[in-house]
This record gives structure tokens, C-alpha cells and sequence, in this order.
């Protein structure tokens, strides 16, 4: 089933609460208001079915069609054209027809907005004309107060049942809503940050120390010889090392410290309010670690890490220059022997190295 199934499977399940409850007051409601016209049996008849049978049978209706969401609309048509026939059965009694229409109205509104207003209106007026063919009324001008009292468990409780209803939907897509953005910044693989969700945090990272006058640093980290990794031992091997890279990410880093993905074998760390000197530190210990880890798939496997590290400088005028900066210096850990880390400055000259022994 498609995605329009379940949403019409779960707009079933719904309304089948509220119908159930809406037109289990209603019956009490619509009976107070036909008992002293004495109408004929199948009158009661067809109230009895519409009150009590007529939910569990929409319900079934909707859960059995190839299209649930549409049969459920149709569903919602039958209810109006059902209380506008109750309306002109009743003698237009002023406060039964004025809740029944109210409610019908109500609920309308909350499934379909503005435009199913409009298609329950005119199903309702439709159910008139019939009801009007039928029953020749004779407006009632006086609401009895036993038929006031009757109104008033649907005037009082299916407004309140309505509402929680559309509380919990509202409740269970906004957080559906938080899930999906979640993914949508989420890199599958590693569970990190994909590349545009990090790059967002780079740029209110550098806002932030721009404008607090603090500093902080990037690292920019680059698997050695990844591409031999995926054609000596496999492409299962090298979703293996991401991970675990991923994993000692998530474990070794503080709480306020962001990684990502930034693509394929590279990966990426904010280090917020953390010098140069100690952000060096960090990655070298992390760095040392990597290269130590065994895998159980691949016991010859040993891989290592070349890292860039950049220093915010308040001279940039753009978060991508101080990315820049880390780029420059991870090549540079690349091209001077790998498996080490090396750091940039943010200008030029200063360059401080940290390699294996």
C-alpha cells in the first residue's frame, strides 16, 4: 500500500473514534427532538442505523477500498447529507438543527478546511431537499428543555473529543516533522552531519566567534589511501572504517564539539573556544588511537588519518576562508608523508606539525 493508503487508513482510524462518539450523542440529540412528532417506525429505524451501525460500516467502507482517503471523504458526504436530512425530520427545531449543523460543520473544517466546508454545505443542503420531500415540515419555533439537555453532552463533549484529536495529529506531525529534518541533515552511513548541515554550523560557528571576539578551530580529517582500502579488501571494509571513524568521533569529542561528513572519505570537526595548540592535541590523540584499531573482518587493515587544522581568524571575512585554511593545511599533512596532523595558522608562515613516531 502507498503512502495515500496509510494516510487514508490513518484518517479512518480517526474519525472512526470521533463518528462513534459524534453520532452516539447525536442519536440522543436527534431522538429528543423526533420523540413528540411520533414518527413512524422506520424513522426510528433509520435513526437506530445511523447512530449506532452506520460509524462501524464507514469504517469497514473506508479500511476495505483501494482508496481509503477518498472512500473516508465519501464517508464525511454521507454524514452531511445524513444531518441536514435529521434537520428538516426535526421540524427545523432551532437548538437540535443549530448543534447538529454546527458540529457537522465543525468537523468538516478540521478534515478538509474551507473547501470540504463548502462539499459538506451542499451535501447538507442536499439532504434537505430529500428530507423535505419526505417529511412536508412544519417549523417547530420552541426548543423544549429536555431537548436542550439532550443537546448538550454533543454540544459540550464531541468539541473536546474533536480537539484532542487534532491535538495528537498535530502533536505526532510535528514531531514526524523534527524526524525528517533530523534525516535530511543526517549522513546515513555515519550518523554524523552531512555536508550542507555542517557547513551551516561552520557558518554561525564563525558569526559566533565574529562576534563574541573568541576563536575556535576546524579540523578537516582525510582517510589515508582509502580508495586501495575499498579495492584491497572491499567496499564493506571501507563503510566499516567510516563507521568506526564515526563511532571514535562521537566518543572522544566534548558535547559542543560538531562533526560531519563532508564527503566520501573526508570528515570534519568544529571545535568551538579550543586554541590551536590544544585542538592539535586532540587530533593527534585521536589520530594515534585510529591507527591502532584492529579489524575483525580484515585482521592486515590498518588505516590512518592525515588532518588539517585551522585556527579562526578574525581577519576572514568569510567562513569559507577559514575553511580554506584548514583545506590548505590538510593537503599539505597529505602531501608531506600522511598520518600526521598539521596546522595552519590562518595566514601563511606558521606552520606546526604533529606526526607518528
Amino acid at each position: 500500500m502507498g503512502n495515500a493508503g496509510v494516510k487514508g487508513l490513518s484518517l479512518a482510524r480517526r474519525l472512526y473514534t470521533s463518528r462513534t462518539l459524534g453520532l452516539l450523542l447525536g442519536l440522543l440529540c436527534v431522538s429528543a427532538a423526533m420523540y413528540p412528532l411520533d414518527p413512524a417506525p422506520w424513522v426510528w429505524g433509520m435513526m437506530l442505523f445511523n447512530g449506532l451501525l452506520w460509524p462501524h460500516l464507514a469504517y469497514q467502507w473506508a479500511r476495505r477500498s483501494q482508496a481509503p482517503y477518498h472512500a473516508e471523504h465519501r464517508n464525511l458526504l454521507v454524514d452531511a447529507f445524513l444531518g441536514g436530512f435529521w434537520v428538516v425530520a426535526m421540524q427545523f427545531n432551532p437548538l437540535p438543527s443549530a448543534t447538529t449543523i454546527a458540529m457537522m460543520a465543525m468537523n468538516n473544517v478540521a478534515i478538509g478546511g474551507l473547501r470540504f466546508l463548502l462539499a459538506g454545505g451542499v451535501a447538507q443542503l442536499l439532504g434537505i431537499g430529500v428530507g423535505y420531500l419526505i417529511f412536508r415540515p412544519v417549523f417547530v419555533p420552541e426548543t423544549s428543555q429536555l431537548q436542550l439537555y439532550a443537546c448538550l453532552p454533543l454540544m459540550c463533549l464531541y468539541p473536546l473529543a474533536l480537539g484532542w484529536i487534532c491535538f495528537r495529529q498535530a502533536h505526532t506531525l510535528g514531531r514526524q516533522k523534527r524526524e525528517l529534518l533530523a534525516l535530511s541533515r543526517t549522513d546515513s552511513l555515519t550518523g554524523l552531519l552531512n555536508h550542507g548541515a555542517w557547513k551551516d554550523q561552520l557558518e554561525i560557528e564563525f558569526q559566533r566567534c565574529r562576534r563574541q571576539h573568541q576563536g575556535g578551530a576546524i579540523a578537516l580529517i582525510d582517510i589515508d589511501h582509502f580508495k586501495t582500502i575499498n579495492d584491497t579488501y572491499g567496499h564493506v571494509a571501507g563503510d566499516i572504517v567510516l563507521r568506526q571513524l564515526s563511532k571514535m568521533l562521537k566518543q572522544n569529542l566534548r558535547a559542543t564539539d560538531v562533526a560531519g561528513r563532508y564527503g566520501g572519505d573526508e570528515f570534519c570537526v568544529i571545535l568551538p573556544d579550543l586554541p590551536l595548540t590544544s585542538a592539535a592535541v586532540v587530533m593527534d590523540a585521536l589520530r594515534d588511537r585510529f591507527a591502532t584499531l584492529g579489524y575483525e573482518q580484515s585482521p592486515a587493515l590498518k588505516v590512518s588519518l592525515s588532518i588539517g587544522l585551522s585556527a579562526f581568524n578574525p581577519a576572514h571575512t568569510d567562513a569559507t576562508l577559514w575553511l580554506n585554511d584548514a583545506d590548505q593545511a590538510l593537503y599539505e599533512a597529505k602531501t608531506t608523508g600522511r598520518n600526521r596532523v598539521i596546522c595552519g595558522s590562518g595566514g601563511e608562515p606558521e606552520r606546526e606539525m604533529l606526526d607518528s613516531v
